[in-house]
């Protein structure tokens, strides 16, 4: 597996615990990822991507509402929603990450954590996102 494949991987475990739990402290991700195997570069990718995720939530959240006619975010798996959330971090705020491997990559994490219909799902939503001028315009 890749160093940022397992970043994502983590960024996801990661974020999965701030919903749950509600603490997004630096110090709360640290000990999470203290527990979990994964080179210094994953680590530190997967930082990124949750420092991202949580301070851009509100914006992500509009971005992927505007992508999912007639579901509330509310309404979505937690998992599916947080792997959106990352990818759409990704094709929004990180332009040195192509979007095609941000696309693929979320898909992917999608089948291996989501359910059987969690990579279609998030796949759908992200080529809407990908080619919407909202993404572009954050």
């Amino acid at each position: 597996m890749g160093t940022r494949r397992k970043g994502r991987e983590l960024a996801l475990q990661a974020l999965y615990q701030i919903e749950i739990t509600g603490d997004a402290s630096v110090a709360a991700v640290d000990l999470f990822l203290s527990h979990f195997e994964g080179s210094a570069q994953a680590k530190e990718f997967a930082r990124r991507l949750v420092s991202g995720v949580v301070s851009q939530r509100p914006a992500i959240d509009r971005l992927i509402e505007q992508c999912t006619d007639n579901w509330k975010l509310m309404r979505m798996a937690k998992v599916d929603l947080l792997i959106l959330c990352i990818a759409a971090y990704e094709l929004v705020f990180c332009p040195d990450i192509p979007l095609n491997v941000s696309l693929d990559e979320a898909i992917e994490i999608g089948k291996r954590f989501g359910t059987g219909d969690s990579a279609s799902f998030i796949n759908g939503v992200l080529d809407q996102l990908a080619h919407s001028d909202s993404a572009r315009n954050q």
